[in-house]
């Protein structure tokens, strides 16, 4: 009974927990939602709502003056800024923007650290959110750039930063870390390794081994060809209509 409820939690089947809450971290039904939206007390990933202010969203007549390439830098100014917010709360690992325009998801900015008390640190203004995997959470179709449905598409459609400026910001972070270590890197390693030890006889390689093979059959898992990704997509589309 317990393994059988633990396979629908989040899904399709799944008729108490928001499926959409729990995979995007938001719902367009807000507190009107039939289905529980369970918030997290710990995560790696947290969530600025309504953060961006898209300029061809807050006043469509800009459309008309700005060019792509102004819309692009201005995007780019408000990405730099955030990430360099919060890299100051310890390792950022991704950071994302939706360019969605429905209520629920409109410049919202998502971010995974590498550790939930870091993500805990950086929550002053902010939530955190229930999202570990943004591949799940973003539009595949939008990313084909077949999504009809546009900005009001309930999958985060993500705006990206310059390639330049990502590899810039990350490389920057990089050497932070190692200028200035997190003092809280030893204490997390030490558990780590206590855990990794908690394996078969307190066989520390054997933990490390079992992690090995569960990160290659997520890996496998995740690895699914185009017309995978197309038909849960669809799946989860047909769902979002009859919800």
């Amino acid at each position: 009974m317990a393994s059988s409820l633990a396979a629908i939690y989040g899904s399709e089947q799944d008729k108490v927990n928001c499926s959409f809450y729990l995979k995007i971290g938001a719902c367009r039904h807000g507190d009107r939602c039939s289905r529980k939206h369970i918030k997290p007390t710990f995560s790696q990933t947290l969530v600025v709502q309504n953060m961006f202010q898209n300029p061809l969203h807050t006043d469509p007549s800009n459309s008309g003056s700005l060019t792509p390439e102004d819309l692009q830098s201005y995007f780019d100014s408000f990405y730099e800024d955030v990430f360099c917010e919060l890299v100051k709360y310890g390792h950022l690992l991704e950071m994302h923007v939706c360019d969605n325009v429905g209520d629920h998801l409109i410049g919202n900015v998502y971010a995974r650290f590498e550790w939930e008390d870091e993500a805990g640190k950086a929550t002053l203004f902010a939530e955190l959110s229930p999202v570990t995997d943004f591949r799940e959470a973003c539009c595949r179709q939008n990313d084909m750039g077949e999504c009809n449905r546009g900005g009001f598409c309930n999958f985060m459609h993500i705006q990206a930063p310059s390639a330049p400026l990502l590899k810039q910001l990350q490389a920057q972070q990089r050497v932070e870390r190692r200028l200035n270590p997190d003092p809280m890197a030893a204490e997390r390693e030490k558990e780590m390794a206590m855990f990794s030890a908690g394996g078969e006889f307190g066989n520390g390689s054997s933990g490390r081994r079992d992690d090995r093979d569960r990160d290659r059959d997520r890996d496998r898992r995740r690895g699914g060809d185009r017309d995978g990704d197309r038909r849960r997509d669809g799946r989860d589309r047909d769902r979002d209509r009859r919800y």
